[in-house]
């Protein structure tokens, strides 16, 4: 693929919207960390109060595989395209990720799409995310993204499908279950994921 490595610029505003995405939560009431108290810089169990309040969690790979697709779609657009001309690709490409990224952890973690994840996922005990957990998700996206802009298509490929399969296997969730699940509830798979141990 061609390279949307950022420019200085990119990055400013790339953090830019961070903060920003960071700042809407706090007026959104969230937690600015686990209401335990402490922060975790790894927190493996996916249905209990410390879900998606630390840093990394079972749903860390799926972060990492959305600044993969990302990148792939930043590449589509001003590579493959040609939108915004010569230099939309380094201008553009980390920006256009965080600010996905970035809304849609902000649209997790309003009330319907809480109450979506708790009725129809995995995630039957999910409160919505930590501020911290939400900002370490940015940088976790943009890690994938990273790999992606580094790695060749072959192994940013393997790589979002290891992680799949490694969360599939261990806690029986990953990005493409969540999404099938979000959209399109399937019992089975409900009922399968509910017989997971791993809480």
């Amino acid at each position: 693929m061609g390279k949307l490595a950022p420019g200085r610029t990119a990055i400013f505003v790339s953090l830019g919207i961070t903060v920003a995405a960071v700042l809407v939560l706090l007026a959104m009431d969230r937690p600015p960390i686990c209401e335990c108290g402490y922060v975790k810089l790894w927190h493996g169990l996916i249905n209990d109060a410390g879900n998606s309040q630390h840093i990394s969690d079972w749903y860390t790979p799926s972060h990492i595989i959305h600044g993969m697709i990302f990148y792939a779609l930043g590449w589509w657009l001003f590579v493959r395209r040609g939108l915004g001309g010569a230099d939309a690709a380094k201008r553009w490409g980390l920006p256009l990720a965080v600010f996905l990224e970035a809304a849609w952890e902000v649209a997790e973690n309003t009330p319907l799409v809480i109450d979506r994840f708790r009725s129809v996922t995995a995630n039957f005990g999910y409160s919505g995310d930590s501020v911290l957990n939400s900002a370490a998700d940015i940088g976790w996206m943009a890690f994938g993204f990273w790999l992606a802009l580094r790695l060749p298509v072959k192994w940013t490929v393997a790589l979002a499908i290891i992680g799949e399969v490694v969360a599939g296997v261990v806690v029986r969730d990953g990005l493409t279950l969540n999404v099938i699940m979000l959209l399109f509830p399937i019992d089975a798979i409900a009922e399968w994921q509910a017989a997971s141990t791993h809480g």
